[in-house]
């Protein structure tokens, strides 16, 4: 919060979304303050009151989400959880609260679900004749590593299957908290089947308390970077997202410190504001950045045809215009002076072998 930041009257320390008030898509209306009794519990003297994390078990009937989107570079994913504690205010996969009638805003991040069977189910998915194995992406819609992981296990148990199966996995997290299965990874990455991408949105310690209030901080993941590559283990820091005229003037020391911490390449997206997630944005940058919004989300609609989100292929992952290709320019200078190569992640699928099942014919042999 800088100096000319003002006090939202709802706002929760610790979390990232200042409301639920946002509006929602499918069947859940939204609901303004209107000075009755629900208004009144928000408030304790003068403070709103602490919430507190929720989460709820979900059984799915599959596990694997199949996409032919032609800018990302796998077609599968696997979440283990629906929400994120991290409370990253910026978060894309926030909109997607709202299919279970949930606000993807403090919903998000305090109502979480959790998928025990997600193990099972993906061991139950290899053993079909018919799968073929490819890089499995893990952490693309919510943190696999987020504070539940602690309890839950979810992620470790995908693991154990792909160490199993020796299926490749390709981890996106924030969280230091991935050095808890460094055991699995390192044998993993000794067959060349696995990488960690850590996200670094900013060193500054004021500005990562509020853009992502549950996250460790830049110095734990970048220490994690540094074990991670010690281990063996492929290491990429994904400087996400950049947010102009907040986090951009940090592109270079992020780089360097992505480099010094022993990660073999870098990346940069831009901020993407699917839906539900501008409006929140936009109160977030009210509460903590009056005095720049309006040049902040006129860079941001610079940089997405004229909109404050483009959901188009090809460029919603990069942005366009003189602003987009300025920080990509910017970011592949600062590698070329760090010594960090292009990213080539390049997982093994040749050692692929499919597990038995319980009263699958393959038990017999």
């Amino acid at each position: 919060m800088n100096a000319n930041s003002k006090p939202h009257p709802f706002a929760r320390k610790g979390r990232g979304a200042p409301t639920n008030a946002t509006p929602l898509r499918f069947n859940m209306n939204e609901r303004l303050a209107d000075g009755d009794w629900l208004d009144d519990r928000e408030m304790l003297d003068g403070t709103a009151t602490k919430l507190r994390t929720e989460v709820i078990a979900e059984f799915p009937k599959s596990i694997i989400n199949f996409n032919t989107s032609p800018d990302i570079p796998f077609d599968r994913s696997i979440n283990a959880y629906r929400g994120c504690e991290h409370g990253c205010v910026y978060c894309y996969a926030r909109p997607t609260h709202a299919y279970h009638d949930l606000s993807p805003g403090l919903d998000f991040e305090t109502k979480l679900f959790a998928k025990p069977n997600a193990a099972e189910l993906l061991r139950q998915t290899f053993a079909k004749p018919t799968y073929k194995a490819a890089t499995l992406a893990i952490g693309t819609n919510t943190d696999p590593y987020q504070p539940i992981e602690k309890h839950n296990r979810i992620t470790r148990q995908i693991l154990e299957i792909m160490l199993e199966t020796q299926h490749p996995v390709g981890i996106t997290t924030k969280s230091d908290r991935v050095l808890d299965d460094i055991d699995i990874l390192a044998k993993l990455a000794a067959n060349q089947l696995t990488s960690v991408t850590m996200s670094v949105t900013s060193l500054e310690s004021a500005t990562s308390r509020s853009l992502e209030p549950r996250a460790p901080s830049a110095i734990k993941r970048l220490n994690a970077v540094r074990q991670l590559s010690e281990a063996g283990i492929y290491t990429h820091v994904n400087i996400a997202p950049v947010i102009p005229a907040i986090t951009d003037h940090e592109i270079e020391a992020i780089v360097v410190a992505a480099a010094a911490h022993g990660a073999q390449s870098v990346s940069i997206i831009p901020i993407r504001l699917p839906h539900e997630v501008a409006p929140l944005f936009e109160e977030w940058l009210d509460h903590h950045f009056p005095d720049r919004k309006h040049k902040v989300m006129s860079i941001i609609m610079q940089m997405r045809g004229g909109k404050r989100n483009d959901p188009d292929f090809h460029t919603r992952m990069k942005g366009q215009g003189p602003w987009a290709e300025l920080l990509r320019n910017r970011t592949e200078i600062a590698a070329r002076k760090a010594g960090l190569r292009e990213a080539k992640f390049g997982l093994r699928t040749d050692l692929f072998r499919r597990p038995t099942v319980k009263g699958s014919q393959l038990e017999l042999f």
